[in-house]
């Protein structure tokens, strides 16, 4: 057990200032996810107090966030606001990420592709702005990008001066703020108090947060059935992918702040059993915030108990401004919702466009597409399946035999031996990786090799051989034999030559001596061999 270094004035001051930038968000990403103001607010609750009891010493403030929101959004969508299944799934995902910090995925995420990232992260935030600017001019709230879009004619010739107003400005609020003011006080906060007093002062007729009532949450028990597991499975993977990730950049940005170093397993262990009793109250799943954590390690935190003082922070403010909270119009959380959405476009990737390789571009605008119009789900998959086989695509691209054409690329003893030899002897290297992308490559150079009688192929890349890779290998020696060719086989990597020689298949068709970690011992024999 982590031995707490007590620092209660820096932690409690972190705390408050977290409390001050969750509390606006938290209320916004509840409507936005679907499940109300007051679910979010007890996300932020609940999953900041069982990660600050249970979690290891580490100062990162937990609650829910944008891109949560959305899935969240979309999982009521396709069960219909049927929520004891919405809660079960809620739970499936905390359980899910239970099943990942047990394994070797919390090192592995880092390794999704950028325009992945940044094509998914782009859509959740133009998702949150296209919906938002519904409500924003006093609109309803619509479940569906397209539908959204489908229905601004109608919002332009119903729209309610009152909410455009109140939104116009809070966004003017949150986008000029003076930065020496936002210092002290997030201008999210200062636009919601002051737009909600604006509009109780002068009787604005907007939609206004009435539901929120100080009850403490009770347990409510989701609805279990094989067939909601398999038909959900994926949206509560993605659900716990995008907690999982959002949580281990906040940890790594913390380690930057505090110069230590997080368990990554712990970290989403943590949130993942937080979230399961989230899910069980009716609250609203999350994930470790970065700009909460941030900002309450400027202000001095430094362990744990920053969230446990955040928590209860956000308890007495429900208990003590429940009137007022329920006085917020819906337009003002709009308003909120549409800066944060721009936060989180990846804005900076407009600076490289025209450097950034073409394959790059087209996964990041297929994921940001399919994100947008299609499903949350099907672009992640699609996305990684795409980066990848991309990836591979690049690779083989760069993958080639070296041949005498290449002789630039030759020693001075492969030259001479392949001259002396009046090219019976072939010296052929493999320019990369040998695996499933780049055999189609490798292979057609092995079609007709005429009056040659030995050919030897050095791979010297440190990449073992893949299964097809191992295929084409065999393929290629049928090829060669069919030609009477002998092949003499050089590996010069020792993992990739112990590998080869641990085939005994393998062996027996290329040979026992065959085999070589030495491309001088190869040409020898295949010199010595051409005598006979």
């Amino acid at each position: 057990m982590d031995k707490i270094k007590f620092n209660i004035k820096g932690d409690f001051f972190g705390a408050i200032t977290a409390s001050i930038i969750a509390f606006p968000q938290a209320l916004a990403f509840g409507v936005a996810s679907g499940l109300g103001a007051c679910a979010g607010l007890w996300g932020a609750i609940i999953l900041s107090l069982f990660t600050g009891i249970f979690g290891k010493n580490f100062p990162v403030v937990s609650g829910p966030t944008g891109p949560s929101s959305i899935i969240i959004a979309t999982i009521i969508l396709s069960l219909n606001n049927d929520i004891k299944s919405v809660i079960f799934v809620l739970m499936f995902a905390g359980i899910l990420q239970i099943i990942i910090s047990l394994t070797s995925i919390p090192k592995l995420i880092k390794y999704v592709p950028y325009p992945v990232i940044s094509g998914f992260l782009t859509g959740i935030g133009l998702i949150i702005i296209i919906l938002q600017i519904s409500p924003l001019l006093g609109g309803k709230i619509y479940a569906s990008t397209i539908e959204a879009i489908k229905n601004y004619p109608l919002l332009i010739e119903n729209l309610d001066l009152n909410s455009l107003i109140l939104g116009g400005l809070t966004l003017l609020i949150l986008f000029f703020m003076p930065k020496i003011i936002t210092k002290i006080l997030p201008s999210q906060l200062i636009a919601l108090v002051l737009m909600t007093i604006v509009s109780t002062v002068f009787h604005f007729d907007v939609e206004k947060i009435s539901a929120v009532t100080f009850n403490i949450p009770t347990v409510q028990l989701p609805h279990f059935s094989l067939n909601l597991i398999s038909t959900t499975f994926t949206l509560a993977l993605t659900l716990a992918f995008i907690s999982s990730s959002e949580s281990l950049l906040t940890g790594i940005i913390v380690d930057s702040l505090t110069k230590t170093k997080h368990n990554p397993k712990n970290l989403i262990l943590m949130q993942g059993i937080g979230n399961i009793f989230c899910s069980l109250t009716g609250s609203m799943n999350g994930a470790a915030a970065t700009m909460r954590s941030v900002a309450a390690i400027k202000n001095g935190s430094e362990t744990k108990l920053t969230q446990i003082f955040s928590a209860l922070i956000l308890i007495l403010v429900l208990l003590k401004f429940n009137n007022f909270i329920s006085q917020i119009p819906i337009c003002v959380l709009a308003g909120i919702l549409i800066k944060i959405g721009y936060d989180i476009l990846d804005l900076k990737v407009i600076k490289i466009l025209k450097h950034a390789p073409k394959d790059d571009l087209f996964v990041l605008l297929t994921v940001l597409f399919l994100t947008i119009f299609y499903n949350l789900v099907s672009a992640l998959g699609i996305g990684i399946v795409l980066a990848s086989l991309l990836y591979a695509k690049r690779l083989a691209d760069n993958t080639n035999i070296k041949n005498k054409n290449n002789i630039q690329n030759y020693t001075n003893d492969e030259i001479q031996t392949e001259k002396e030899s009046h090219y019976k002897i072939r010296i052929l290297h493999i320019d990369g990786q040998f695996f499933f992308g780049s055999i189609s490559q490798i292979v057609s150079h092995f079609d007709e090799l005429l009056e040659t009688k030995f050919v030897i192929l050095t791979y010297s890349s440190n990449s073992l051989l893949d299964m097809s890779a191992i295929f084409a290998l065999e393929d290629i020696i049928i090829r060669l034999n069919s030609q009477k060719i002998k092949l003499y086989f050089v590996l010069e990597n020792e993992d990739v030559y112990n590998q080869i020689k641990s085939m005994k298949d393998m062996v027996g068709y290329i040979g026992e001596n065959s085999i070589f970690n030495n491309e001088y011992d190869a040409i020898y024999l295949a010199k010595q061999n051409l005598k006979k």
